[in-house]
C-alpha cells in the first residue's frame, strides 16, 4: 500500500507574486527498503517566474544566477597595451564566453556572456584594464548575440 505525503512550499520572487509548489512523496509498504521519492505534483507559479524557475531546475549545476550577455566599448589608451590578451586571460579565468577585438577608431569592443555575477566582474575589470591601459570611457549594452563556446580574440574591424 502506498502512502502519499504532501507538502506545500511557498516561494517569493523578488517582490513579485508568491509561488506555491506542492511536493508529494510516495512511501511504499514493501518488504524491500525503498527510499521516498518526491516529485512536484502541483505547480502554481506566475509565467515569468515559472520560466526562470523551470530553466534553473533543469540545470543541476545552476544556482540563483542567470545568464547575462553584454557588449562593451572601451575607449582611451587601450590599444598597444595588451588589452585584448589581458581580456582573454581574465574572461577565461572567470569562465565567461565571448570575444574581444580592436576597432579602427582606437577603441576595444567585447562581448561577454555567462553567469551574471561573472559578467559583472568582467565589466568591472575592463573599467580598470591592464596595467598600462588608461580607460577614459566605458559603455555597456545588453546584447542578444550568441557568443559561442569559450572566449576568443577577433581581428580588428
Amino acid at each position: 500500500m502506498a502512502h502519499l505525503l504532501s507538502r506545500n512550499v511557498l516561494l517569493l520572487g523578488r517582490g513579485l507574486e508568491a509561488c506555491k509548489i506542492t511536493t508529494t512523496t510516495i512511501n511504499s509498504a514493501s518488504p524491500f527498503p525503498i527510499h521516498p521519492t518526491p516529485f512536484v505534483s502541483h505547480l502554481t507559479i506566475p509565467l515569468p517566474i515559472r520560466r526562470r524557475f523551470l530553466t534553473n531546475m533543469s540545470d543541476s549545476s545552476s544556482n540563483t544566477s542567470s545568464i547575462k550577455t553584454v557588449r562593451v566599448e572601451v575607449k582611451g589608451v587601450v590599444q598597444g597595451v595588451f588589452f585584448r590578451d589581458w581580456t582573454v586571460q581574465n574572461a577565461t579565468q572567470l569562465g565567461v564566453n565571448g570575444w574581444v577585438r580592436n576597432r579602427r577608431d582606437g577603441s576595444v569592443e567585447a562581448l561577454f556572456s555567462g553567469d551574471s555575477d561573472k559578467v559583472d566582474e568582467m565589466q568591472q575589470r575592463c573599467r580598470r584594464g591592464p596595467e598600462h591601459a588608461v580607460v577614459t570611457s566605458f559603455q555597456c549594452f545588453p546584447s542578444s548575440d550568441v557568443p559561442g563556446p569559450g572566449f576568443q580574440r577577433k581581428s580588428t574591424v
